[in-house]
């Protein structure tokens, strides 16, 4: 998984927390000279065909496709994320939760989503590294990455912590829940996995 997508901060402070939202993510594309020839032409053109027809949209319950690390520790490794189940949180649960957030931000509530990752082979992946790249997009169209608690963790109505440093080996997987924070008012529309500046995000809907 390529990491030039811009990095957004899980934690801001260590008990006042503020939502990061993502912007939409953008693709680019390059197309080919008109004078590369025939050739070159149905090449590009057969190509594009094949990414045209990459599947981007999933299922909850549904694996991703397999992952490459692009993490130091674990470069090569590869792994796959299944998003499994999405529920919005209420107030009472972000005001029972111990965390603190800033006016500025307005109310928030959190969401839970529940995930399975599975290392497929390469060195051993933190799974804090496989579930890195999850990000909640709301019904208003807004993106927020997971968020981190540096002492301590939040505490959540039936969505534990999880040891964000332990690594899985190949053929190992561990089912996990994550949390996000979003407007109150807002709710879940999807869970997407982002791939980097260049690729679509995978997209797993959520049902209202």
């Amino acid at each position: 998984m390529s990491h030039p997508t811009p990095r957004f901060p899980r934690l801001r402070s260590l008990a006042v927390l503020t939502l990061g939202t993502t912007t939409a993510l953008t693709l680019t594309a390059c197309g080919a000279g008109s004078d590369t020839g025939a050739a070159d032409a149905g090449k590009n053109s057969a190509s594009a065909t094949s990414a045209a027809k990459e599947k981007t949209t999933f299922r909850l319950g549904e694996a991703s496709p397999v992952q490459e690390s692009q993490m130091q520790s674990s470069r090569g490794a590869t792994y796959a994320v299944t998003p499994t189940k999405v529920v919005t949180g209420t107030k009472a649960d972000m005001d029972n939760s111990g965390l603190k957030q800033e006016k500025e931000d307005g109310p928030q509530v959190p969401v839970y989503v529940w995930s399975t990752l599975t290392h497929k082979g390469g060195k051993p992946m933190a799974l804090g590294d496989m579930d890195d790249d999850l990000v909640v997009k709301t019904n208003a169209g807004q993106r927020t990455r997971a968020l981190i608690v540096l002492l301590g963790q939040a505490k959540w109505p039936n969505c534990p912590a999880f040891d964000s440093d332990k690594k899985l080996a190949a053929g190992q997987s561990e089912s996990i829940c994550t949390a996000f924070l979003i407007p109150q008012g807002q709710k879940a529309a999807a869970v997407e996995l982002t791939q980097g500046y260049y690729k679509q995000p995978l997209e797993w809907p959520v049902k209202s």
